[in-house]
């Protein structure tokens, strides 16, 4: 085979979605092969985890460096429970820039009922109520970023 009829394969296999070609004649064997080879890699998203909500001496403890942010939180914390963050991401109060957000302080909110959404990885995960429950604090800003287990909300059981 010459270099003609050669490049004229090369083109053949560069043009079309081929990625590998093989010819084998009586005296030559010739193996075009372009590209890396197409890699199978599963991944499994982490299934959401339901936090559950921790005894008030935790965070306290936790947060020892900073005293004056314990006192302010305490007793916004004493009468109720946090809704806390299932995974690392993006707060968002609103389903859209200008639309309105989903709770307010001092709402009654069903259970089931969407309370934020948390962005992770362009995916946008609705929180939603576990329990019929009264908005006491919203623990972050919109647009804020989140750790996981961190509070988003302290509700009051109803």
């Amino acid at each position: 085979m010459d270099i003609k009829d050669l490049k004229s394969l090369i083109k053949m296999v560069t043009e079309t979605d081929i990625t590998e070609f093989e010819l084998e004649g009586a005296e030559e064997k010739i193996r075009i092969k372009r590209g890396c080879t197409p890699q199978v890699v599963q991944y499994q998203a982490p299934a959401p985890m339901m936090a559950v909500p921790q005894p008030i001496a935790a965070p306290v403890a936790a947060a020892a460096p900073a005293p004056a942010a314990v006192s302010a939180a305490a007793p916004a914390v004493a009468g109720g429970k946090e809704v806390t963050s299932p995974i690392v991401g993006t707060f968002y109060r609103a389903p859209a820039p200008d639309a309105a957000p989903y709770v307010e302080v001092g709402q009654v909110v069903e259970k089931g009922q969407v309370l934020c959404i948390v962005e992770a990885m362009k995916l946008m995960n609705e929180i939603e109520a576990e329990f019929r429950c009264k908005i006491v604090q919203i623990c972050k800003e919109n647009a804020q970023p989140v750790e996981f287990g961190e509070p988003l909300f302290i509700v009051e059981p109803m």
